[in-house]
């Protein structure tokens, strides 16, 4: 595909961001990528699986399939025997040992959306292993009420909400795969099922994280709530995380806005039908825009008077941040089979409480 022809599949968002804005910054994701496929955060700096998908993701909207298959196999290369990864890689050095059990699962979401991006029907079934291992390994830790441990390798340490919430999302995406492929998976079913409704209506199961933006949007992100309890929830929450003309706070007691915190309930509101709302909050993140496409972190403000520029921090433009910008572009602009991969539009809901009760019942007569 030649350069103009790749430019051209970028979104635009009417009067925020042209298309060669957006492809700006694709590329200025791509430019960090290394030669063996891994994407760092920065030069130089280290890598998660979580946010090397979501980079991954930002290259297939802006065309550039290759370089995001190229990081999928990276990644694939570097999955643990019992289907998990580490939490952090320095190159090829393991930074941090820590198993998340939502980092692992995350390669769902990314396997579906480059298929959907590039219907490379090949890539999926390499994949499905993969994914197949992932989702497994990250459900040997669920609890019966639902909720899922964050840590494999401590799984006493607790579930969080935002991790069991972007599980649920994986769940679903993992669950569609199985479907294409022919494969059964009715425990993956039940388990989505049973996770949704710990979400819904079992806060208890999660450790407080509730400072947090992610912990107040990310239920609705991943699916599990979703129209008016979805909108019920938002608007708890608004007044204490959105800064007005700024965007959203990464947590509640501190003055610091971040452009993935904002970019992500761009995606939420846009998963809501509240399009309006979401290219407001997209307006306002554009101060963080820099001159080469990528996207500084965060900034802080002056809490007497939002309207005042703040100074950036940390100094940075990591990958994952400005992939989440290019992610919420394509939802409010964009268009074909991933515009509204976000929205969870096709995607399954699993078993209803009726159902779970009944499959729960039969699990005790056996």
């Amino acid at each position: 595909m030649s350069e103009c022809a790749r430019r051209e599949l970028c979104p635009s968002v009417g009067g925020i961001l042209s298309a060669a804005d957006v492809a700006a910054t694709v590329d200025a994701i791509g430019d960090v990528q290394l030669a063996d496929g891994n994407i760092p955060w920065f030069p130089g700096g280290h890598t998660d699986p979580w946010n090397l998908i979501e980079a991954a993701m930002a290259l297939d909207v802006g065309g550039r399939h290759h370089d995001a298959a190229r990081a999928y196999k990276w990644l694939a290369q570097r999955q643990l025997p019992d289907g998990g990864w580490h939490a952090y890689y320095l190159g090829d050095a393991i930074e941090d040992p820590t198993r998340d059990t939502n980092v692992t699962c995350y390669i769902a979401n990314g396997v579906l959306h480059h298929y959907l991006s590039t219907g490379d029907r090949s890539f999926v079934s390499r994949f499905w292993p993969v994914v197949e291992r992932a989702i497994d390994y990250a459900l040997g830790f669920q609890a019966e009420e639902g909720a899922i441990a964050w840590r494999g390798d401590d799984p006493d340490d607790g579930a969080l909400l935002t991790g069991s919430s972007s599980i649920h999302a994986s769940l679903r995406c993992a669950v569609l795969l199985a479907d294409h492929l022919g494969h059964e998976r009715p425990d993956w079913e039940l388990s989505l099922g049973s996770l949704g409704h710990s979400i819904r209506h079992r806060p208890t199961a999660f450790l407080d994280k509730s400072r947090w933006a992610m912990d107040w949007y990310y239920p609705v992100l991943g699916g599990a709530l979703r129209d008016e309890p979805g909108r019920e929830r938002l608007r708890d929450g608004w007044s204490t995380f959105v800064v007005e003309g700024r965007g959203v706070r990464c947590v509640s007691d501190q003055p610091w806005i971040t452009a993935a915190e904002t970019c992500e309930l761009v995606l939420t509101l846009d998963g809501l039908r509240e399009h309006e709302l979401a290219l407001r909050l997209f307006t306002d993140v554009q101060f963080l825009r820099a001159e080469s496409g990528g996207y500084w972190t965060g900034a802080n403000f002056d809490e007497n008077d939002f309207s005042r520029p703040g100074e950036l921090f940390p100094v940075e433009q990591p990958t994952w941040n400005s992939a989440a910008v290019v992610l919420a572009a394509h939802a409010l602009g964009g268009s074909g089979l991933t515009h509204g991969f976000f929205r969870g539009e096709g995607l399954p809901a699993g078993l209803s409480p009726d159902l779970l009760q009944n499959a729960a019942d039969i699990s005790r007569e056996d």
